[in-house]
């Protein structure tokens, strides 16, 4: 039985590298290989056409072509036989494909040299199953362990992420819940969210990695993340590692010429990633934020997670934003004022750093948190050591002209909730507790040297 391109849908994942086959008016062949053929519909693909110059004067001459695909799972071959149709310059097909190579080469620093130029559409004559090709396929558990097929019905899945939105008391929980859903119900169980914060991306919530990494910062537009914050559009790559050795060479030849190429990003994350999916967080033209999900398996995500995914990211960008909104509700105009605590023996002692320049604090030499948290970490402990405070409140922040918060949507909840994990990681002698909606208290349990410079 012919297959059909549908069929073959793990060979278009970019996991392993085609080989096409042209030829020109004389009928000299030309044999190259490209990184990923792209699924169109069931009746076409389509190539990027980037550097290969040889085989853009042999399409102009000979539209004949023929590709063999390799399916990652069973490592079986197939050829396709296809015709050139057009190249794109423009519309949805291009958008998509020159997405995924901006997302490469802005993280192997290869922005503006290695890029799309225009998406080669060929029509499929005749697919062709190379016999033979393999002795001994491999075991079906090899092949169910990485399928793509989604194991939860859509709808269960999303009455779930929006129960869990629905009944989170703050910020903080609702980021908790949802991917603590995910790695349940879905078995994604490397994921995180990044938040806006002016032209960067602040890490505030993840899943599944040995240290959390929240406080990550990844420039809009800065390699797969950024790129997904600039172009407010989903982004999905499998076989992640062979698209990076693959720009990766070609910043090696860009070197070896002579051209200068800017420094590679490095991801957020797992270090052995080889399939990432990454989702923007969006009101309109509002960017909230990025949900970010990795796996170390080649074939993770498919269409199914893409679509999927996409919907419930619009359920946590609109939760996200009810719950900064609704942060300082019924909340007193004033602080309330305390004596303050009575004295007691500190476990140790700590030195904390505060540069002005640039509103970065040092916990004992090592960095803590800076810009927006680092301000406000710096007027708590302030208050603490000069007036004995321990409580207060989210509105006399937003009240207060030296933290420079904007008068429009300041992540002041986002920013809190930063700053105490990064306590909790660095600092676990200072602690800000949640004493109620709008509120919080410090608690601090050693002895405390602040240092401004």
């Amino acid at each position: 039985m012919t297959p059909t391109l549908r069929d073959l849908f793990r060979c278009f994942q970019g996991v392993i590298p085609s080989i096409i086959a042209t030829a020109d008016a004389t009928g000299l062949p030309n044999a190259t290989l490209v990184s990923q053929v792209y699924l169109v519909d069931d009746r076409h693909v389509a190539l990027s056409c980037q550097f290969f110059n040889k085989t853009r004067r042999n399409l102009d001459a000979n539209p004949a072509v023929c590709a063999e695909v390799l399916d990652p799972a069973t490592l079986q071959a197939h050829r396709l036989y296809l015709r050139f149709l057009r190249s794109e310059r423009s519309g949805p097909l291009f958008d998509s494909m020159s997405m995924r190579i901006d997302a490469i080469a802005s993280h192997t620093g290869m922005e503006g040299v290695f890029r799309l130029l225009a998406a080669d559409v060929f029509e499929v004559e005749r697919i062709v199953t190379v016999e033979g090709f393999l002795t001994d396929p491999l075991p079906n558990e090899e092949v169910e362990e990485i399928s793509l097929d989604g194991v939860r019905s859509e709808l269960r899945g999303v009455q779930i992420i929006s129960d869990r939105i629905n009944r989170a008391a703050d910020l903080e929980s609702l980021l908790d819940s949802v991917l603590d859903a995910l790695d349940q119900y879905f078995g994604f169980h490397h994921t995180m969210v990044l938040l806006a914060d002016g032209d960067r991306l602040v890490t505030i919530a993840s899943c599944g990695y040995g240290e959390s990494g929240v406080g990550a910062e990844v420039a809009v537009g800065d390699g797969l993340i950024g790129t997904v914050a600039r172009e407010r559009r989903v982004l999905r790559i499998s076989g992640l590692d062979v698209s990076l050795r693959y720009g990766r060479a070609i910043r090696r030849e860009a070197q070896q010429s002579g051209s200068v190429v800017k420094p590679e990003v490095p991801l957020p994350g797992l270090a052995d990633a080889q399939s990432a999916l990454v989702i923007p967080l969006a009101l309109g033209d509002r960017l909230i934020g990025v949900l970010a999900a990795e796996s170390k398996l080649a074939l993770r995500f498919g269409e199914w997670h893409e679509a999927y995914l996409e919907v419930i990211g619009n359920q946590i960008a609109l939760g996200i934003d009810r719950m900064q909104e609704r942060a300082d509700e019924s909340v007193p105009a004033e602080p309330r004022q305390q004596a303050p605590p009575p004295p007691k023996k500190p476990a140790r002692s700590r030195t904390l750093v505060y540069y002005r320049n640039d509103d970065c604090v040092f916990a004992d030499d090592e960095y803590l948190v800076r810009n927006v948290p680092g301000r406000i970490l710096w007027r708590l402990l302030k208050d603490w050591r000069e007036r004995g405070r321990t409580e207060f409140t989210n509105r006399e922040l937003r009240l207060d002209p030296t933290l420079g918060l904007p008068e429009i949507k300041d992540n002041l909840e986002s920013r809190l909730i930063l700053l105490r994990k990064r306590l909790e990681e660095k600092c676990p002698d200072v602690r800000i507790v949640s004493t109620g909606r709008g509120r919080f208290a410090l608690e601090i349990a050693a002895e405390l040297r602040l240092v401004e410079k």
